[in-house]
């Protein structure tokens, strides 16, 4: 059950941004410092992906962990009964269709040939250069493969 009213949870909700969030800004700024130039919250491409790199075919998605489900990942200690009990039924099913349309998206992008990379919000606040490092070794290996 919902702890607030009808109008607190809308004021509460719309401060939830989908695009330029934090993550996001520092991902790209990072990005840029290296000198690889992309596109953002490109509407013509599948999923509308938070960073585009159109000239390699990758498309990046920052991921918020708790709208794309990496909250159940993080509670693995509680049973499955209890994991989904802790969430109310509308944020069960929103949270699985995420999961869902990212599945379809990842499989809809590798059909055609483009790289998908995926960060969770967490995992850029942690390990911003990991992620950096990440996307610039598929970068490379995308410029190698075109040479051949």
């Amino acid at each position: 059950m919902d702890n607030l009213t009808p109008e607190q949870r809308h004021k509460c909700m719309s401060h939830i941004h989908s695009s330029d969030t934090k993550p996001e800004v520092f991902f790209r700024k990072a990005l840029w410092k290296w000198g690889i130039r992309y596109r953002k919250n490109v509407k013509d491409l599948l999923g509308t992906p938070d960073i585009a790199i159109k000239k390699y075919k990758i498309v990046i998605f920052i991921d918020g962990d708790f709208w794309h489900g990496n909250d159940w990942k993080k509670k693995h200690f509680l049973s499955q009964e209890e994991l989904l009990s802790t969430y109310s039924d509308y944020w069960q099913k929103k949270i699985r269709r995420n999961i869902e349309r990212d599945k379809k998206v990842k499989k809809y992008y590798k059909n055609i040939g483009w790289t998908v990379l995926r960060f969770l919000t967490s995992e850029t606040e942690k390990s911003l250069n990991k992620c950096i490092t990440k996307t610039i070794i598929t970068i490379n290996k995308i410029k190698d493969e075109m040479v051949k």
